[in-house]
């Protein structure tokens, strides 16, 4: 399942924006949607990883048998929209660079499975060495 958030965040990437990628999947693994960041390309500061896999996705009548996979943890919009939506479970590639609301969604009931991973890591603290004055955009530091 990480894969396919890699692999959206490498597309993130290549079209010039921040390199997080996520997936919203059932249970059962049945991949439901992907996105990616897209805050840079279309403008939009709502479009991060997991909003854009949870709206390509579509709508559900209920998610609390979904699994949210994602290049990094999760800021607190999108731990957020976790909440909202009583996604059950959350996979996070890595949580060094950025830990975002892991703890409280942690506290609140969600089961988070941190990987750890080494490609999310690099994939990510090469693109903020670049460009660091977009990376603090997104997480909202001066």
């Amino acid at each position: 399942m990480l894969e396919i958030a890699i692999e959206e965040a490498k597309l993130g990437l290549a079209t010039g924006g921040i390199p997080i990628g996520a997936a919203l999947f059932r249970s059962d693994g049945t991949l439901l949607g992907r996105g990616h960041n897209r805050r840079v390309q279309d403008g939009d500061p709502s479009v991060h990883g997991e909003t854009d896999a949870f709206r390509n996705a579509g709508r559900q009548r209920n998610y609390k048998n979904t699994i949210m996979v994602t290049t990094l943890a999760p800021c607190w919009y999108c731990s957020g929209l976790v909440r909202q939506f009583g996604i059950g479970t959350v996979i996070v590639g890595e949580s060094e660079t950025f830990s975002g609301g892991i703890n409280w969604l942690r506290e609140s009931g969600v089961k988070v499975i941190d990987l750890d991973n080494a490609e999310c890591k690099q994939m990510l603290g090469e693109f903020i060495e670049q460009f660091p004055d977009v990376w603090n955009e997104d997480i909202g530091e001066d």
